[in-house]
């Protein structure tokens, strides 16, 4: 479970959030959505402590941690809540000099101080569920956008995260190879991972999220279904963000 209350964040004196609030239940797959800059990526980084937000609170699992000047957040908790979420990032971050296979294995060693053998048998194991059990040897640079990207969420789940934040994980990926990453997600949503993900990519929304949160200047617009969202959106700020990823005019929104 993720709940999210009053959460603010500036870098300077750009107020990227605003008292963004929102709850994610166990199981259950937040799409995030909305124009570059609406705070999307910023949330999620906030939900980890990539970024530390200045107000607010934030609950992961039985975790709570209030944030403010008289609220600091110590070094324990910042390791705790990270261990409760696996991060996958648009351009992988894969490291280019270690197989797939030691992509996968080097939290469960460095992190969690597994033995080595331990370890390898638990990522042949995530490799075989992103469907890439053959490319266990081989370096990031021989493998497509797609199987990177498979490596990375293998490589996310390694820990057994609580939660996934993706940031716009299809979005280096043309079609085809994004189609790929769909299906891991796709398949993890059915086993009951728990979600958030920012995306341009209707057809990961659609196919993964249970509800979708519509981001822009910082605040949560709307929020909906995606069914909803993408077909019959309220507010016009929404309808016309929509509209230019869907080729459908405002105006043929029912309102």
């Amino acid at each position: 479970m993720i709940v999210v209350e009053n959460l603010s964040k500036s870098f300077g004196t750009h107020l990227v959030l605003k008292q963004v609030g929102f709850s994610l239940p166990t199981g259950g797959v937040t799409a995030l959505i909305g124009p570059s800059g609406g705070g999307k990526s910023t949330l999620l980084r906030c939900v980890n402590l990539l970024e530390r937000p200045e107000e607010g609170a934030l609950t992961v699992g039985d975790m709570t941690l209030k944030f403010g000047p008289k609220s600091p957040i110590h070094k324990d908790d910042l390791l705790r809540l990270r261990r409760k979420t696996g991060m996958i990032f648009q351009n992988f971050q894969l490291f280019p000099h270690r197989t797939a296979l030691h992509n996968v294995m080097e939290g469960l060693i460095t992190v969690l101080g597994w033995k080595e053998e331990r370890a390898r048998l638990r990522a042949l194991e995530l490799l075989d569920r992103v469907g890439l059990p053959e490319k266990a040897s081989a370096y990031p640079l021989t493998l497509s956008g797609g199987q990177q990207q498979r490596v990375a969420i293998a490589r996310a789940l390694a820990l057994s995260p609580e939660v996934l934040l993706c940031d716009e994980p299809t979005s280096a990926l043309d079609p085809e190879l994004a189609a790929e990453v769909v299906e891991v997600l796709k398949g993890l949503a059915k086993e009951g991972m728990t979600m958030l993900l920012a995306t341009h990519d209707l057809r990961l929304a659609r196919a993964v999220a249970r509800e979708v949160l519509f981001l822009d200047g910082g605040v949560v617009v709307e929020s909906g279904t995606p069914e909803v969202l993408f077909t019959r959106p309220l507010r016009p700020r929404t309808q016309a963000f929509v509209s230019t990823i869907t080729g459908l005019s405002p105006d043929s929104y029912v309102v």
